[in-house]
């Protein structure tokens, strides 16, 4: 880019357009960023950027394992409470077995002998 002076006078500044008498001229130049200043600000905002990114990434992976111990510990209680709904049943099972009217009139089993040959 070409800096370009140009002189204007203050009132051309505010609306006026010619030179006259006892009007102060004032010198304004373009004023812009130059290429070496342009890379270092984008390079910059890259790095920004990306460590915002890097930063996010790394908050996603710490929930995902904090949310698989959650769901090990999940399956952990759901394997005990089916052994305790099978225990629960065993033992259901052998008290009504106790308490029914068929077996109270049953005899206890005891070995009579063995057969040999």
């Amino acid at each position: 880019m070409i800096n370009q002076t140009t002189y204007v006078t203050r009132r051309e500044a505010f609306g006026g357009n010619s030179f006259a008498r006892n009007r102060n001229t004032v010198r304004h130049t373009k004023k812009s960023l130059g290429s070496i200043s342009q890379i270092v600000i984008v390079s910059m905002l890259t790095l920004v950027f990306g460590l915002i990114y890097v930063a996010e990434g790394t908050k996603a992976t710490g929930f995902d394992y904090e949310l698989s111990s959650v769901e090990s510990e999940i399956s952990e209680m759901s394997a005990k409470k089916d052994d305790l709904a099978v225990e629960k049943a065993r033992l259901t099972s052998v008290a009504a077995a106790k308490n029914s009217t068929v077996a109270a009139v049953m005899e206890d089993a005891t070995v009579t002998g063995y057969v040999a040959e």
